[in-house]
């Protein structure tokens, strides 16, 4: 009798203490993310990325991983938000300016605003999310901004001068297709994806873009010259979001984790943007390309072409009830303080 006595005190105590343990729930289970992102696989965008998925594992024990779907198989660029929204995708990666009108507040990244990098721009883009939080973005849970380099001109005919911009069929998207008009091209719209067989089928005589999309979407062998136009030169916002349902899927303790890891990754795209532009700039060279300079007389030229767009932002987001001046000014401002 002694003998059941101590077995069933035994079993209480063991009930007892399991009862002390917290339960873990969901927080234990593994989270895994379809991540849709527009780069090919050779590209260094693409690697940039893959190294975040590995190090969000690698840091979360396993806890989240994440299954990349590349060159927008499993969603189109212009769908990409949209599809993160509705969790057709779990994590998606595109160019804001795909979707004009979506994100108004942010197109002041867009703006010719005279970008000297790469990292200078994605710096930025990051700083005028954090100060302003536009709820342009609300629908899902933002990871980080990157922004590429200074984007210019590239054609398949030399252009030196402002006269030679015009009636040049230009591939350019969002803010980029205003710069094109006011610098007298005739702006044509699409994704990257597409630009190559545009360039090289003659439905485009050139484009806007940075320079690493030589290299990168090789359309260094489908264009000849390349117009250093940085007095005019724009960027655009990139996006990296997750769908909110899905982080909050995620324990707390693993979406510190992530954001930590968001906040390294910023300064790492931004100079995997500048190391490939550089190794662009060598592809160009290496094919005999021309690489053409703007007179300071030349640039004032084509910064002056462009002025009005930065009237018509302001005014743009005036009419919708937003703060496009002090949008504006703060990055004016960050640009200069952050040569």
């Amino acid at each position: 009798m002694k003998r059941y006595t101590r077995m069933w005190v035994l079993f209480l105590a063991f009930v007892f203490c399991a009862c002390l343990v917290p339960y873990q729930g969901n927080a234990a289970e593994a989270v895994t993310l379809r991540y849709s992102i527009m780069f090919a696989a050779p590209h260094r965008q693409t690697q940039v990325v893959n190294e975040w998925c590995k190090e969000v594992e690698k840091q979360t024990n396993g806890r989240v991983k994440v299954t990349v779907f590349l060159m927008n198989t499993l969603t189109p660029p212009v769908q990409t938000y949209d599809s993160v929204v509705k969790g057709i995708a779990d994590m998606g990666l595109a160019d804001a300016a795909y979707t004009r009108g979506k994100f108004p507040l942010t197109e002041v990244v867009g703006l010719p605003l005279g970008y000297k990098s790469a990292t200078q721009a994605t710096k930025m883009t990051n700083a005028f999310y954090n100060k302003f939080k536009p709820k342009e973005w609300d629908e899902t849970k933002v990871m980080y901004f990157y922004s590429h380099g200074p984007g210019i001109l590239h054609s398949k005919k030399q252009v030196s001068k402002l006269e030679d911009v015009k009636g040049l069929k230009i591939r350019s998207q969002g803010v980029a297709a205003n710069i094109a008009q006011a610098l007298g091209g005739a702006p044509v719209g699409m994704p990257m994806t597409e630009s190559y067989d545009a360039l090289s089928k003659g439905v485009v005589d050139s484009i806007l873009c940075p320079m690493e999309a030589m290299k990168g979407w090789k359309l260094a062998e489908v264009v000849g010259f390349h117009t250093l136009s940085y007095p005019t030169a724009y960027t655009s916002a990139h996006f990296v979001v997750m769908n909110k349902s899905k982080w909050n899927a995620i324990s707390p303790a693993d979406q510190k984790v992530i954001e930590k890891i968001n906040e390294e990754w910023i300064a790492r795209e931004g100079k995997a943007w500048d190391e490939i532009d550089k190794e662009a700039v060598e592809v160009v060279q290496a094919r005999g390309n021309k690489i053409i300079s703007l007179s300071n007389e030349e640039g004032t030229r084509w910064s002056n072409a462009v002025k009005p767009l930065l009237d018509e932002y302001v005014k743009d987001m005036k009419a919708k009830g937003l703060s496009g001046d002090e949008v504006l000014k703060f990055c004016v401002d960050y640009l200069k303080a952050n040569q």
